[in-house]
């Protein structure tokens, strides 16, 4: 056999094999859209059964359907009882509660995510680097119930010591636990912006005079900060969704209070105590789990969408 049949063999070979790799990487892809797809289609169809006392199938066939929890009534309600008692479709508390964990795990972790990320890109030795940055991400890999423990065995406590009426339950130990959870993505995201900023950068500004202080917050930090937000709007969009940890921490009532201290409901709790309650199938404190995990999904990915843009809208390019 001539060299050039072998060299044409192998190139074929190549070949198959090239397109066999692309399509196991395509047949991937397509599942993890699929899996996508099929997660929005039953939250809609849910949802639709809520709202309407009919699912989609049955708007399409043309089958008999009722309007059964107006939009008003569940986006602009303030009372939230769909299983027992006067029943009532507000979803507000339930967004409260989500918020005040939000704006509380964002309190904390937000500025000590950013300091950490300054003093591994800028200060710390390549050696303490290489050694506090797999701790942190091995800390953002601890079970999250493993945090709701946490909270209630040792957080709780604490603020029951320098606040009295601080309950069992309560908001303020699950914003502080979610921060500490969150503490490792904004610390390890905005820590990768801060290094790809380039040295000549620094260098210009150590010529200029300026000081490592100076050089790291007012060159480096300007020059991430389309990756710093990005990590402030992914740590945000994950303090959203967290489940077990806030609802060991925070409770299962559903309430509007600007008091931290007292117990309070977020959607993911909501969805816990559905998920693993005896509510029956169909009824519509079942159906109404589908509503919140809408209204969930819809904010989570408008976050998720919204770190996008600002990491394209606001990016620097170097050369």
């Amino acid at each position: 056999m001539s060299s050039i049949d072998l060299t044409s063999e192998t190139n074929s070979t190549s070949h198959r094999t090239s397109v066999a790799v692309r399509w196991v990487f395509f047949g991937c892809a397509f599942i993890t859209v699929l899996t996508t797809l099929g997660i929005i289609a039953v939250l809609v169809n849910g949802a639709v059964n809520f709202f309407f006392g009919a699912s989609v199938i049955d708007r399409l066939t043309g089958d008999a359907w009722f309007q059964q929890v107006t939009f008003t009534e569940f986006f602009t309600g303030t009372e939230w009882s769909p299983i027992i008692g006067d029943r009532s479709y507000g979803v507000l508390p339930l967004l409260w509660g989500t918020m005040m964990i939000v704006v509380g795990s964002a309190i904390v972790a937000l500025p000590v995510g950013t300091a950490t990320a300054i003093y591994l890109s800028e200060y710390a030795d390549p050696r303490v680097r290489r050694t506090i940055k797999p701790t942190l991400e091995v800390l953002a890999g601890i079970p999250t119930i493993v945090y709701g423990f946490f909270a209630i065995s040792f957080i709780t406590p604490i603020l029951q010591r320098f606040f009295p009426e601080t309950g069992t339950f309560n908001a303020a130990a699950g914003a502080i636990v979610v921060g500490i959870m969150i503490i490792p993505m904004v610390s390890s995201l905005s820590e990768d912006a801060m290094s790809a900023v380039p040295d000549h950068l620094r260098n210009a500004a150590y010529g200029l005079g300026a000081t490592k202080y100076e050089v790291s917050t007012q060159v480096v930090v300007p020059a991430a900060v389309s990756g710093i937000t990005a990590a402030f709007i992914l740590a945000i969009s994950r303090a959203i969704g967290e489940t077990m940890a806030v609802t060991l921490a925070a409770g299962m009532q559903p309430n509007i209070t600007m008091n931290p201290f007292a117990e309070i409901q977020t959607m993911t709790a909501y969805m816990v105590q559905i998920g693993t309650g005896d509510v029956s199938v169909g009824s519509i404190g079942y159906q109404s789990l589908f509503a919140v995990g809408i209204t969930l999904f819809a904010m989570t990915l408008a976050m998720n969408l919204l770190s996008l843009w600002v990491r394209e809208r606001y990016q620097e390019e170097y050369r």
